[in-house]
């Protein structure tokens, strides 16, 4: 090789090194375990700004959500959701099986102030955990309001979701990122033995915190 040219051969050499170290993935756990398949794993990388403070901010919307529903007239039966409302209620193992789940939506707080409704409680209806190549998606099936995404694991007791949401007869959800008036971050916890929930603060429209609750059919 000529002495010109054995720099540049280097410097090639090193920058496949270390394209290889950040692309390697970690070694998958073995089949049939939870997680056990590809997923994706740094959801800070991809979300946006505005999701990002939705996020940091998720006390905060408990907090003023709860307030809410607790002083303001609602619409349906808020006590029924027992530990639903809870914001201490996360259990660990959060990570839910795939398969079809029913699913019913709360939402709490005004975004309306005290004109608003404190509290609205929804009937049940057909949503759905995959496991896809990027790892476990939500999918709310039925509705006039259908969330999907995907859950990246943060710990033991929490998955965050990043998803899209799709209103009355349009077509699933897009991808996130595509429609920033669509976009939503979302914490997923287990609170209870088949029960699991999806927490979304900052809502698009309407409440202040959205609940899902999860229940395998």
């Amino acid at each position: 090789m000529p002495r010109s040219s054995r720099p540049l051969a280097l410097i090639a050499l090193a920058a496949l090194s270390v394209s290889a170290c950040a692309t390697t993935p970690s070694p998958p756990p073995p089949p049939g375990e939870p997680g056990a398949g590809p997923v994706l794993r740094d959801w800070r990388g991809i979300v946006t700004a505005s999701d990002r403070d939705r996020y940091e901010r998720l006390d905060a919307a408990w907090s003023l959500a709860l307030q809410q529903a607790r002083r303001q007239r609602g619409s349906g039966d808020l006590a029924s959701t027992g530990d639903l409302i809870d914001p201490d209620a996360a259990r660990p193992s959060a990570e839910p099986p795939a398969g079809d789940y029913r699913c019913r939506t709360v939402k709490l707080g005004s975004q309306g102030g005290e004109d608003g409704l404190g509290y609205v409680v929804y009937d049940w209806f057909a949503c759905r955990i995959e496991r896809t190549a990027n790892g476990l998606k939500f999918i709310k099936l039925t509705g006039s309001q259908r969330p999907a995404g995907l859950l990246f694991p943060e710990s033991d007791r929490r998955m965050v979701l990043l998803g899209s949401m799709a209103l009355a007869s349009e077509p699933p959800a897009n991808s996130y990122g595509q429609r920033p008036d669509r976009d939503l971050i979302a914490v997923l916890e287990r609170i209870g033995e088949r029960r699991w929930r999806l927490v979304v603060p900052w809502p698009q429209n309407e409440s202040n915190l959205d609940l899902i609750e999860l229940v395998p059919t």
